[in-house]
Parts: structure tokens; C-alpha cells; sequence
């Protein structure tokens, strides 16, 4: 009943406030893209338009209701990261002991995993002739909950873990009529299969890939390896030219922590390209610098709790990268999360963390004009699609929204298209 009011009342003051500023047709024509017999009215949706400079909500449609924000997500994970990390990645916790350099992984995924500036291992381990890693710091389990089990085969979702290499990915080449997996060490994996797999696939219990010549794609290009503790001192030993080894040591008390990496070009990754194991290790390195433990939820219970407490409902926020389905959260909460980062940064620095419409990360071949418009993260999912952001008008205002759709029939696209015209009507009008 508070909820039905709170909405009641958002809608008095909204179109107050409209009336004010736009004409009764422009609100009207914007209306009756929702209404009855629209497009919009065949399944869920949700969307809210909000003035950043007076501070008011100009336009709302079922803002109020919990929808799957998908990647959208992210922009918590955005959030959470600026407000704890800073300018930093969490590289390692670590303790010297004689010859032997005792490391905890801390959750930084830039160890070579594209482009990434890399955190010089060698530095950190120096003199050191042994290297002895343990992963008893990491809570979380490998996936998220809520993640499909079946993701596993795909890119876009790689395991978590405290020290990732290679974003926990095997890279995949086509060699004649074989196949060449990278790192090497993978090869040995390497097994013919009879049946009718046009991708490379892996068992899900072990490292053991399954190819068959005759009906290969090609198509996908990386596929997650199973992270073990014998193979990441394998290949970390390969990587550094020093022997590691294993063994589950708990942190101690007394140690020292490496931060080894800028933060700021992994969250523009995450942000312009939706990288899932990007933000599912940033949201594990924002524990380890809150708690000195790699837990998801436990960092998302604190941010719930302290910066992020003023949301207007409070989301269920289950991981780091949006690729549960469990996660849930209202239009109104996204244009709240989007009003916080404007207020965090310097405008221009925040539109850097967002894809432009036409011109940048997953809206660079969508929403094209002539002058962008549309700074936003995108969020999309089998019959879930969202996106949240800023939209410039055409009267030289500056707007944060968050557009929700759910439970539709249609492919993503289809619905894309069917967003666009809204907003091309938000540019034009207000």
C-alpha cells in the first residue's frame, strides 16, 4: 500500500511539473506510446525520465516495478568500484618468508587479459626463488547464483577467481583440420569427437575439449577453462619463469598488499563492451578492499547499506556483471544509481564510462544520429532488455532515464527498435 502511494503521489507531482514545462500534446503523444494498443503494452515495461538539474521527474511509466536489469547492473558495480577502489586495482596480499613469497590473489583480472597495462610480477617477486599461492581468501564460489549452468561454454561468462590469468580463457585457432589452444598447456586437452559440435566444447568437470573437424564453425573464438589450483601455478609458473606452488594458507594478520594495475581502463571495458568477468572481479576486489576476503555478497550488503542506501527501492542485487537472473531492481532505482555517478564525476569523466549511441561499445551500431544523443549501458538477455542513462535533447537539456523491458515475444532487436523511437521522441520534444 505505501509503494501504490509513493507511485500515486510521484505521478501528481510529475505531471504538475510537466505542465510546467512542456506542452499537455508532447506529454500526451509520449503517453500514448505506453498505452493501450501500443507496442509496450504487450509486456512489462518500465521507464522514467528525470531533469538532473531541477531534480524532478519529468515523464514515468511503471517505474516503480522490479524487472531483470541484465547488464545494467553494472552500473552498481560502476558505483561500488569508484567509491571504494578509487584509482587502483586490488592486485595482491602477500608475506615474504625467507625464499618463499606467500601470495593471496585479490580478484584484479588484468594478468594477461587483452590489453590491459600489466602489474609487473616480477617486481613483487624479487628475490624470491618460490612462490607459494593460496586461494582461501575467495568466498565466492566459482559462478554466480542465478548464472545458467550452461554458460559455461561461452566467452561471456568465465569463472571467477582470486588470481586470474588469460581472463580465465582459452583462445581457440583453427590449424588445418585441428585446432591450436593457447596457452599451450591446453593442447594436451585437446580430444576428436563424433558427435555434431560446430564449436569447440569442454567437459564441465575437467579441462578436456571436444573438437569435431567436420562440423566446426569457428565462430567463437575463446572458451572458459576450469580454474584449478595445480593448473594457475602451472601456468603462472610459466608466466614468471619462478616455481609456485600451492598450498591453503589463511591471510594473516600480517602482510603486505600490492595494487598493481590503473582502475580506470577495466571499468571502461565493463562499461562500453559489457565485460561480465570484468565486473564480477571488480565487485570481488571491492570486498578484498573492504574486508580482506573475496565475497560478493558481502561487499553488495555493504554498498546496499552505505553509499547506495538512499535508492529510492532497494534492488536485489545478487552479482557483479547482471548475468543473473535473479537480480531485480526498478527504472526508478537505475536513474537514481544514474544521478549518483553524476553527482560522483565530472560530467565529461562519467560519459567516458558509457557506450554513445552510434558511436561507441554495444550502442555503436544503434541509436545513430547525426549528433549523439543517447550516453547509456545497455542490458540485454533472452526476453529482457534494458538501458539506462543520459539522453540530450534537442532543447539543450541533459535527462537521466531508465528504460525496462520483460516477459516479451519479440527478439531483443525488435524491442531496440521499438526504444528508439521513444527516445528519438525525448530528443525532439523535451
Amino acid at each position: 500500500m505505501k509503494k501504490i502511494i509513493l507511485s500515486l503521489l510521484i505521478s501528481c507531482c510529475t505531471y504538475n511539473y510537466i505542465s510546467a514545462q512542456v506542452s499537455q500534446e508532447i506529454i500526451t503523444q509520449l503517453d500514448s506510446a505506453f498505452g493501450p494498443q501500443s507496442f509496450f503494452d504487450g509486456h512489462l515495461t518500465g521507464f522514467m525520465l528525470y531533469d538532473l538539474e531541477s531534480k524532478q521527474v519529468v515523464f514515468e511509466k511503471n517505474s516503480h516495478l522490479y524487472q531483470i536489469p541484465a547488464s545494467t547492473a553494472k552500473l552498481l558495480t560502476l558505483y561500488g568500484a569508484l567509491q571504494v577502489l578509487q584509482d587502483s586495482t586490488q592486485t595482491l596480499r602477500y608475506q615474504s618468508s625467507g625464499d618463499t613469497l606467500k601470495i593471496w590473489g585479490s580478484g584484479d583480472p588484468s594478468w594477461k587479459y587483452k590489453d590491459f597495462f600489466q602489474p609487473d610480477f616480477q617486481k613483487i617477486i624479487g628475490n624470491h626463488s618460490i612462490v607459494q599461492f593460496s586461494d582461501a581468501n575467495q568466498l565466492s564460489p566459482s559462478y554466480g547464483y542465478g548464472w545458467q549452468w550452461d554458460d559455461y561454454y561461452f566467452d561471456y561468462a568465465p569463472e571467477r577467481s582470486s588470481l586470474p590469468i588469460y581472463g580465465n580463457l582459452v583462445q581457440i585457432e583453427k590449424v588445418g583440420d585441428s585446432l591450436r589452444l593457447s596457452p599451450q598447456t591446453f593442447q594436451s586437452g585437446l580430444q576428436y569427437s563424433y558427435q555434431n559440435l560446430k564449436e569447440l566444447e569442454r567437459d564441465f568437470h575437467s579441462n578436456t575439449f571436444y573438437f569435431n573437424p567436420n562440423t566446426f564453425l569457428g565462430r567463437e573464438k575463446y572458451l572458459p577453462f576450469l580454474v584449478e589450483p595445480a593448473l594457475i601455478t602451472e601456468l603462472a609458473s610459466e608466466e614468471t619463469g619462478k616455481p609456485w606452488i600451492y598450498k591453503s594458507d589463511t591471510l594473516p594478520v600480517a602482510h603486505h598488499q600490492w595494487r598493481g594495475a590503473p582502475l580506470s581502463p577495466l571499468l571502461k571495458e565493463m562499461m562500453l563492451f559489457s565485460d561480465n568477468f570484468i565486473a564480477e572481479q571488480v565487485l570481488l576486489m571491492t570486498s578484498d578492499k573492504l574486508f580482506q576476503t573475496l565475497d560478493s555478497d558481502r561487499a553488495v550488503d555493504y554498498l546496499l547499506k552505505t553509499s547506495l542506501s538512499d535508492l529510492p527501492d532497494r534492488p536485489k542485487w545478487v552479482d557483479g556483471s547482471g548475468l543473473s537472473r535473479h537480480n531485480l531492481i526498478t527504472p526508478r532505482t537505475l536513474v537514481r544509481v544514474v544521478e549518483k555517478l553524476q553527482e560522483l564525476l565530472p560530467q565529461e569523466q562519467f560519459e567516458e564510462y558509457l557506450a554513445i549511441g552510434g558511436k561507441s561499445g554495444t550502442l555503436k551500431n544503434t541509436f545513430q544520429a547525426a549528433e549523439p544523443y543517447i550516453f547509456a549501458k545497455t542490458g540485454s538477455m533472452t526476453a529482457s532488455y534494458s538501458l539506462a542513462g543520459l539522453v540530450k535533447t534537442k532543447s539543450g537539456k541533459t535527462y537521466a532515464f531508465a528504460f525496462m523491458n520483460s516477459n516479451f515475444p519479440y527478439t531483443v532487436s525488435t524491442v531496440r527498435k521499438e526504444v528508439e523511437k521513444v527516445m528519438i521522441q525525448v530528443r525532439d520534444h523535451f
